[in-house]
Parts: C-alpha cells; structure tokens; sequence
C-alpha cells in the first residue's frame, strides 16, 4: 500500500458519493481505482466497531467515518426482506427515507439512517454507531419512469461526535449553504448577517443578530470560513423548526 499524504481524508458531498461512486460501481467503471477508496464489503458479517479495518487503503487514517459498498444478498434479490443484524446487534432504521439531490435539483438517489444496536431486537441499548445508506436513482433508457439500481448500495458508517464538521458540505460557493444564502451587511456600524431560505410555501427571510455575530469573530480569529458557515446551518435549523 503507497504511502498517504498527511492530512489527507476523504470526504465527499452526498451528490458526490452517489453520482460519481456508486454510478461508477454500478456500471463497473473505474473500479480499480475507486475499491481503493470504497471496497465492496458485506458489512453486516461484521459489527460496526470491526468496519474500520475493512475501509478501503486510502481512508485507512480516517477515524470518523468509512464508506462501503454492500451488494444486495440473494435473498433480498429476490424480494427478501433485508436483514441488518450481526452477532451481537442489529442496524435499526429511524426516520422515513428521503432522497439525495443533484446540484440542478434532480433525485438522483435514496438516503436511509440507521443506528446500531446492542443485543436483540426490542431490548438492544442504542449505541454511538450510525449509518447512511444510499441507492441510486438513474433513467431507464427503454422508459420515461426512474429506476432504483439496489442491486448495491453504498453505506457510509460513523461514529457520533462533537465535531462541527458537516458531511454534505455546503456551501459550494462562498455565502450560500445547503439550506439559503447568507448575506454580511453594516447596520448602525454593527455586522449582521442576513439568511434567506427557500421552502416549498415561499421565501423566508431572517436577520440574525448577535449570535451570529460571534459566529463571525470566531471565524476571523480562526480562519475557519467552514466552521463557522456550518455552525451557521446549525443556527438555521434551530431557527426555523
């Protein structure tokens, strides 16, 4: 195994991982190269804590999150029901699935979550272990109607912590994130920043006043531009639930 860069981690957008890495895998392209980040693993012959080492030779130093891909098994080919259990626990599902947009806004693919368990079903203790699961969404040429290619699935698997780091990073240009656009003006010589969000019943506006302000000198004393706009989509969160 070529020895890697320090610093180095691999960490990619969900439109990413779904268009890019799992498309290629399941057209069988650039599988040389891409087993070398994501191998194909049959993750419930494992518990969560073993995974790790079974991450691909170029995330081995990673120690927050791994990627795999998991092909489906034959009796979920033929329309088993998926058995997620291992030795000593079980992935439990939480939340209803949701799906995985392009940048222009297409469904290119379908998110579950899981969180792992200890013991049996119905009496198992939650755990810091989750998990990402993804399949891809692509056009059938012989149809106008999408297709969902589960013959495999990319799993992400991560340990809960108190990084601020967010997965699906956004933004991908300077003051838009995931969720609106952020906006620094001078009011009465104070800085304040200006959100805007999208939703399905209209545009909302917000100003946000001293929090986010030191959010702001946080960031210019660290230079962490992404720090502070992912503590930013945090703040909306809270803002607008």
């Amino acid at each position: 195994m070529e020895e890697i860069a320090p610093g180095f981690r691999f960490y990619p957008t969900e439109e990413e991982l779904v268009s890019f890495y799992l498309r290629s895998q399941l057209e069988l392209e650039k599988l040389e190269t891409i087993n070398r980040v994501i191998p194909p693993v049959q993750i419930y012959q494992f518990e969560p804590w073993q995974l790790p080492k079974q991450c691909g030779e170029l995330c081995q130093g990673d120690t927050e999150q791994w990627f795999f891909f998991v092909p489906k098994k034959e009796n979920e080919a033929r329309r088993g029901r998926p058995n997620r259990t291992t030795a000593t626990g079980y992935w439990k599902a939480t939340g209803s699935p949701s799906h995985v947009h392009a940048a222009d806004g297409k469904s290119i693919g379908v998110k579950r979550s899981m969180v792992f368990y200890k013991g049996k079903a119905g009496s198992g203790r939650k755990t810091k272990w989750k998990m990402n699961e993804y399949t891809a969404i692509v056009q059938d040429s012989n149809t106008t109607v999408p297709k969902l290619r589960d013959e495999m699935s990319l799993c992400r698997v991560y340990i809960v912590s108190g990084s601020l780091r967010a997965f699906d990073r956004r933004p991908t240009t300077p003051g838009e994130t995931s969720r609106g656009k952020i906006n620094i003006a001078v009011e009465n010589g104070t800085e304040v920043l200006h959100v805007s969000r999208d939703e399905n019943s209209g545009d909302k506006n917000r100003s946000i006043g001293e929090t986010s302000n030191q959010l702001l000198e946080c960031n210019k004393e660290n230079g962490g531009y992404e720090d502070m706009m992912f503590g930013l989509e945090n703040l909306l969160e809270l803002e607008w639930e």
